[in-house]
Parts: structure tokens; sequence; C-alpha cells
């Protein structure tokens, strides 16, 4: 063993644990890092221009790769930008590890610059949280750092590294790349889950979520096929499998399709695949109750704390979803029937994933959604934050196999565009696509500069109706007419992108779109269309005054 600066150290365990892309705001906390990083040419260095975007960024990255997404900000209002990422990446089970910088260790609680307990605050909304105190344990602490992010229910681990930590110069031991954990199903729950298939008249799968991989698609979507199985999404797992699977029924969530949740309340078996069943994948835990009295469950997850946390599971399985999903797919039970509900369930989702036109509207969105799903390939990544404007291309747009759907079920505004950005980065010979309402946009709009400078191709659709539109929503339901905090006024967005370098142009009508979006689709980097609405059509399901009348 040689000597080697913490910074160096660190570094290289990220080399041997796979990493090739990290996203930082820089800061004098972690120099020794940086300079590491210098010598590093395996490792991309994606610079974001505030820690909210690199925590996003992170954490799509984590979601597309099934490997940690890696973070790197500074202390103080570093970390604190960036825990809104980090609480993401535990409600949506993503995998990712940030690397905070501390300050120097004699100065500990003394409240020195930027001084923030690191461990306990991030504790509530991390897998693990710690602090590396010994140059020597780095290899300890970040080898733990990805066995506890990837292992049974995947999430964020975030570890403190201070200043003068990472400039020791020291001896240490490297240790090895950890490999995947994947624990196979009990073949004997297998076997009673189909026992229970065998005596089910309606079941459903529920499916998408924790540890869910293209080879858990897969698999489940040949199972569910064969079987005949009405095969529904969590909220905002639309990719789970890809869409044009004959019984995919749609999603759960906000404006799911009343006749899938009829579905759900219907079923005598549901299957569980993946989700936690969390608040708006169960509207609320209603459409299925915690103990869903005349339902039987069978809940897959892959981390055992989880199964019977807040729903009764009549039958848990401990089970990596790849491995599950391929044991039930290869299962041979030919006294097993063919349910015929599959196919019912998924004529059903086509027609309601088919925009109708709505009369005396200037820009409908439905149709520009469809105009999309005619122009664009079929494996197109959409990514979204949060806002009212999301539940068009919930409803419409068609899905491929993960990862084609990068929204966060956190709910959170202004992850559309970072999201964006770490897709187009990592999937150059895709297109991407970031779906923004005005108000989520504006959130985290200067990554547009990150698009900038690496170069990155990327379409955004814009869809300002001048308002933050699920809170104005909420407003008109409880407080009719009475506005209060939700108006916008906006820039113009098109000279906004034009100042970054890229292309736009500003779209009012429906019919304006095609043709608008033909022209960008011609060209390269960065390209958005400025979609102007009424805030009136205020979803893809009603209006104001609809709301007002109710």
């Amino acid at each position: 063993m040689t000597k080697r600066t913490g910074g160096r150290i660190l570094v290289d365990q990220l080399k041997i644990q796979g990493c090739d892309r990290i996203f930082t705001v820089p800061g004098e906390s972690f120099l020794a890092v940086l300079d590491a990083l210098h010598d590093t040419p395996e490792i991309d260095v994606t610079v974001c221009r505030q820690e909210g975007g690199v925590a996003y960024m992170a954490d799509a990255d984590g979601k597309m790769t099934g490997r940690p997404g890696i973070a790197f900000v500074t202390r103080g209002p570093g970390a604190t930008n960036a825990s809104a990422g980090v609480h993401v990446a535990f409600q949506d089970s993503t995998p990712m590890i940030l690397f905070v910088g501390d300050l120097s260790r004699g100065d500990k609680d003394r409240e020195g610059f930027q001084e923030i307990d690191f461990p306990a605050f991030f504790c509530p909304i991390a897998k693990w949280a710690a602090r590396i105190d010994d140059a020597r344990r780095i290899p300890e602490y970040v080898a733990r750092a990805y066995r506890v992010a990837t292992a049974g229910r995947p999430g964020p681990v975030v570890l403190a590294i201070p200043e003068d930590m990472l400039t020791d110069e020291v001896e240490a031991r490297d240790r090895p790349a950890v490999p995947p954990v994947a624990e196979g199903p009990d073949p004997g729950a297998v076997q009673a889950m189909f026992e229970l298939l065998k005596e089910a008249t309606n079941p459903v799968a529920i499916i998408g979520g924790a540890d869910w991989s293209p080879r858990a698609a897969h698999h489940f979507a040949n199972f569910a096929f064969r079987h005949g199985i009405p095969t529904a999404a969590a909220f905002r797992r639309q990719d789970a499998v890809d869409n044009k699977c004959g019984v995919y029924a749609g999603q759960l969530g906000y404006g799911p399709n009343p006749k899938l949740q009829q579905r759900i309340r219907d079923a005598d078996l549901l299957l569980v695949v993946g989700p936690r069943l969390g608040e708006a994948t169960t509207d609320g835990y209603t459409l299925v109750t915690p103990d869903h009295p005349g339902q039987t469950i069978v809940h897959v997850h892959p981390d055992p704390n989880e199964l019977g946390r807040v729903y009764h599971a009549d039958l848990p399985i401990v089970a990596d979803m790849g491995e599950f999903a391929e044991m039930v797919d290869e299962w041979n039970d030919p006294d097993l029937v063919r349910f015929s509900a599959g196919e019912e369930a998924h004529r059903e989702w086509l027609e309601w994933s088919e925009p109708k036109a709505r009369g005396g509207v200037g820009m409908d969105l439905g149709p520009c959604v469809k105009t999309m799903r005619d122009a664009l390939p079929h494996d197109a990544i959409i990514c979204n934050g949060a806002g009212n404007f999301s539940g068009w291309w919930h409803r419409y747009w068609h899905y491929a196999c993960t990862p084609s759907q990068l929204a966060p079920t956190s709910g959170t505004m202004g992850y559309g565009l970072p999201a964006s950005v770490a897709a187009a980065l990592r999937f150059r010979d895709r297109t991407v696509v970031c779906v923004a309402g005005d108000g989520d946009f504006l959130m985290n709009g200067q990554e547009l500069a990150t698009a900038a400078q690496y170069g990155a191709d990327l379409i955004v659709i814009l869809v300002d109706n001048g308002s933050y539109g699920t809170i104005r929503m909420h407003q008109e339901r409880e407080y009719p007419a009475r506005l209060s905090a939700t108006s916008l006024s906006n820039p113009d967005f098109a000279k906004l992108v034009e100042a970054y370098g890229g292309w736009s142009e500003r779209v009012e009508t429906t019919e304006a779109f095609s043709p608008a979006l033909a022209r960008a689709m011609e060209r390269k980097g960065i390209r958005l269309l400025h979609c102007i609405t009424d805030v009136e059509v205020i979803s893809n399901a009603r209006t104001i005054a609809e709301i007002r009348k109710s």
C-alpha cells in the first residue's frame, strides 16, 4: 500500500464500485476530491447550477441504471438544497449516494461556518447517514454505502466528508466491488400464490416500484399475458411493463380510469409486486384499504420490513423483483385456466388513453400528446415534475419498458428538467422529453445551462397557464372563486431558452402544435415549445367552471 489523500482514496473507491458519472456543484469543502477527479477520466463530472438539480439528476441516474446515482455538494446551504432530491430518492426507492463536504473535524460542534449535524439532519429521509472521520476507513464506508443503497428496498445514503480528512495522507486498503444481492423467492410461497390464482375469479396485478428492472418487466409481462391477468401500474410507474403488453390496464394514482378503479375494488386477489401501496397509488388508502376485507393480497417486495408495515399481506414474499418475475414466468402449472379479463382491461385502457377533442379550447393538450405519440419513437423518455399538466401525459402517453418514465412519486416540483438532462447524458441515442408546467419549470430552469454546457439533446414541452394549476384546482374545490396566491406572471420562455443557446417556438393552438413539434425534431440541442393554455381547462378531466358547480 502507498499513501494517498482521502480525496484520492474516495475517488478510487468510486471507480472500483463502477461509478462512471457524478453530479455536483463544487465546494471548497471537497477540493481534494475534485483534484483527484482531475486525474480520473473514467468518471464523468457533470457540473450543475444548483444543488437541487444535482440531487434530482443523481436520483434520475439511479432510476435509469439501477446503480446508485452519485452526488457531491458542499455543507450548509449546499446540503439543504440537495435534501429535496434525497427525499425523492427515499420515497421513490431509488439507489443514490450523496457526499457532503463538511467542516474540519477540529471545528465540530462549534457552529462553525455552515455547520449542520448531517447524520441527524438526513436520518429521517435516508436509509443511512454517517460521517467519515478517518480517511483509512473510506473504503469501508463507501462499500457499505453501495450495499445499503441497493440492498432490499433501494434508497439514498448520505456521507459527510470533513475537509481536513480528505487531505490526510494515509495508507488504506481498497474494498472490492460490492456485488448485487438478489434474493430469490421461496418456491413454496410461489406455489401458494399459484394455488390462490387457481381459486380466484377476478385477480389483478399492481406492479412497479422498489427494485424494478427491465428483467422484471420482461418476465412479469410474459407471466401476466400468458395467464390473462389485468396488470396496473402503481403511481408514476407506468413504464413497469411496455404499455403495448396485451394485459396492461393503465395506471393508478391521480386521475386513473374509473373502470380500472372498479376493477381493483372488485378484485378478489391482488398481486402486488414491487409497490409499497402508498397514498397516491391507493387513493388515500381507500381504493385498497390496509386491512382489505374480502380481498386477498399477495405482496412481493425486496425488503421484509415493508411487508406488513402498513398493509396486511395474506401471502408475503420477500424477493428481488427480477428473480421473482423470472420464476413465475417459468413456472408451469397446467391446471391454471387463463383469465379473459386481461385483454378486456387492456381494451378499456386503450379507450381511456385515446384523447377526445374538447371544443372551445385554444390549445387542447390531449390531441397534442397524441401528436407526440405518433411523431416520437416509442422508447422516448418522458420526464416531468409535479403539476396538473402531467396528468395529460399520465393518461394519454403510451410508455415503453423501463426506463422510459422519470417522474417523482413524491410529487416534487422542479424535477423534470434536471431528470431530462441526466437522461439525455445517459442515453444520447434516445429521444428525451421534459414536460413541465410554468411554475414547475422555473423551480430548476437554471439547469438549461447544464444541458447546454454538455451538449444534451432534449425537447421541453412547457405548459404555461399562468398558474400553480394543481393548487388552483384544490382552491376552487374548497374555496370557489376566491383566488389567493396561485396566479403567476411569467417571462417570455422562448427568449429565455434562446439565451441558453437553444431553439424555441411559441405555440397557442392545437393545430400549431404538430408543425412546431416537427420543426423541433429537425434540430439538435435544447428545443422548447412554449405552449400557452387556458387555466380554465385545469385538468384533463374537468374545467374550473365544472369544479365550481360540483
